[in-house]
């Protein structure tokens, strides 16, 4: 690696530091103010497919993926209300499906302990990101490697409920390493389009 891409991939691990950062101390601000809103629950049922992006967090992409799956989202007990038609809400996420890259395909199962959501309280237009892990059956894609079957997870997204318990959503997720295997390995970067069923009835 030259020296210059080594000083760009150490900012853009500073930029996301200081975005996590930022992140963290909303939520240390927030914290006095939570409610609890009852028991854990499940919230949202999602079919999603999509594809990779050019570059993963801008390294280099190798291989096209796509992948397919079936996530399941479950409310947490803490929320925020943020006047009188919006809500920040936590929620935890789980996902399995598969992803194909250069006619190799793996199973992904993923598991985001704390998605921060923040939107109406009636769901038309929801904002959420989280951060976790996944595990896939196989880490290698032709020229492509992972570097090993554990990678962190970093997702953002937008949802909408407009049709009574059913709605569309799109998400951006990101497979890392963090150079835990080693600094050749490479991650992906995924736009996930998905048709959303709600179990509860909407505020």
């Amino acid at each position: 690696m030259s020296e210059h891409a080594g000083v760009q991939t150490l900012m853009r691990r500073v930029r996301l530091c200081f975005c996590g950062s930022l992140a963290v101390s909303g939520l240390i601000v927030m914290l006095p103010s939570l409610t609890t809103a009852g028991e854990l629950a499940f919230e949202s049922f999602q079919l999603r497919g999509g594809f990779s992006g050019g570059s993963p967090l801008g390294e280099e992409q190798r291989e096209k993926f796509y992948q397919g799956d079936v996530a399941l989202a479950a409310r947490l007990p803490w929320e925020w209300e943020v006047g009188s038609g919006w809500i920040f809400r936590t929620r935890m996420l789980g996902s399995a499906g598969v992803l194909r890259g250069a006619q190799d395909t793996a199973g992904v199962f993923t598991f985001v302990p704390v998605d921060i959501a923040f939107g109406r309280k009636d769901g038309l237009v929801t904002i959420d990101m989280g951060a976790g892990g996944g595990l896939f059956t196989r880490h290698t894609f032709g020229s492509q490697d992972f570097g090993g079957p554990f990678q962190f997870v970093w997702t953002f997204g937008i949802t909408s409920r407009f049709a009574g318990p059913l709605g569309a959503g799109y998400h951006f997720q990101h497979y890392s390493d963090a150079t835990i295997y080693g600094s050749e390995s490479r991650g992906t970067d995924l736009h996930l389009f998905e048709v959303i069923y709600w179990f509860e009835t909407a505020r």
